[in-house]
């Protein structure tokens, strides 16, 4: 599973712990504390969502594939391990993620097609602070594609070129058959799949981690199993679990709501593999934790937040 990725960059210089991601975001922020406090900015992972749903908004407009989409996301997250992010233009940031990532997904878009559609899609007094006038109203992105150009640089650089990213959809189409998953369920793990880019998951697990824990949720948030519920309540079984044993009745024993074969079936295949059980289920319960953070996510607080910001800075 993922084999290339245990040779790749990826693993070698973008995969962290939680403590270390941690000490390099409080190294950010301990650059400019004032700042910090008089430019607050929501929950990462509610920022997370209004990232992810302009990137959508601006990729359905060219179109784009959506694993183009997840890896500007990627680009964004690791970027902001190292810049912070209140001393930059967020959209000109996703703007340019998308543009990078989409040559490097091999269906790139020219320049002035990415400028200006991001500039139809952000432009307005919507993404401003106050309300202008007509005359001082600015575009959020610049309609000058050479400082996309340049900004496209700057990202490469603050990722030291490395830019390959693989993602758990492989692993998941891979496993598709040795798990004998249904369309359905297929839809529903690629859907958790697209959902964990708003978390850290992509910098903290290799992608075939994430894939068998967007398995793991897809077949048990079912609303016959009881969602979200049911879902903690298997993942606390699996958490219980001393080893990768191999004995599948202490598995069933653990997890008594499990009434699905087909979940008896994917924990006995876990509990026989190499993957790491522990992480599969640190994995799920972060995604559930997100859906949960997701429940008071306003968008027009993310807009205004870093509107301000923007401003303060004299960004707009």
């Amino acid at each position: 599973m993922a084999a290339d990725f245990w040779a790749s960059t990826q693993r070698r210089y973008w995969q962290f712990s939680k403590e270390q991601l941690a000490e390099l975001r409080d190294k950010l922020d301990n650059e400019d504390k004032t700042l910090v406090q008089q430019c607050p900015l929501p929950d990462r992972r509610l920022l997370s969502h209004f990232f992810n749903t302009q990137l959508v908004k601006l990729g359905k407009r060219m179109p784009i594939r959506q694993q183009a989409i997840a890896t500007a996301q990627v680009y964004i997250r690791r970027f902001y391990i190292k810049v912070p992010i209140r001393q930059t233009n967020p959209y000109i940031v996703m703007a340019t993620a998308l543009y990078l990532a989409c040559k490097m997904e091999e269906s790139p878009q020219h320049i002035r097609v990415v400028v200006g559609e991001a500039s139809a899609v952000w432009s307005g007094s919507e993404h401003l602070p106050t309300k202008p006038s007509f005359a001082d109203q600015q575009d959020v992105i610049p309609l000058d594609v050479s400082k996309l150009g340049e900004f496209e640089f700057y990202l490469i650089s603050e990722m030291n070129s490395q830019l390959i990213v693989h993602h758990p959809y492989r692993t998941l189409q891979e496993l598709q058959s040795t798990l004998n998953l249904a369309p359905d369920e297929i839809s529903l793990a690629w859907s958790v799949i697209n959902d964990h880019y708003m978390t850290d998951l992509p910098l903290l697990n290799p992608p075939h981690v994430i894939a068998v824990s967007a398995i793991f949720l897809a077949l048990t948030l079912k609303p016959t199993q009881g969602g979200l519920q049911a879902t903690i309540a298997t993942a606390a079984a699996l958490s219980n679990t001393p080893q990768l044993s191999k004995n599948t009745s202490s598995a069933d024993n653990r997890a008594p709501d499990m009434t699905s074969n087909k979940v008896q079936n994917f924990v006995a295949w876990l509990a026989e593999g190499e993957v790491d059980i522990k992480a599969v289920v640190d994995c799920s319960q972060e995604i559930i934790s997100l859906y949960e953070v997701l429940e008071q996510y306003k968008e027009t607080t993310c807009k205004e937040q870093i509107a301000a910001c923007m401003k303060k800075r004299g960004l707009v």
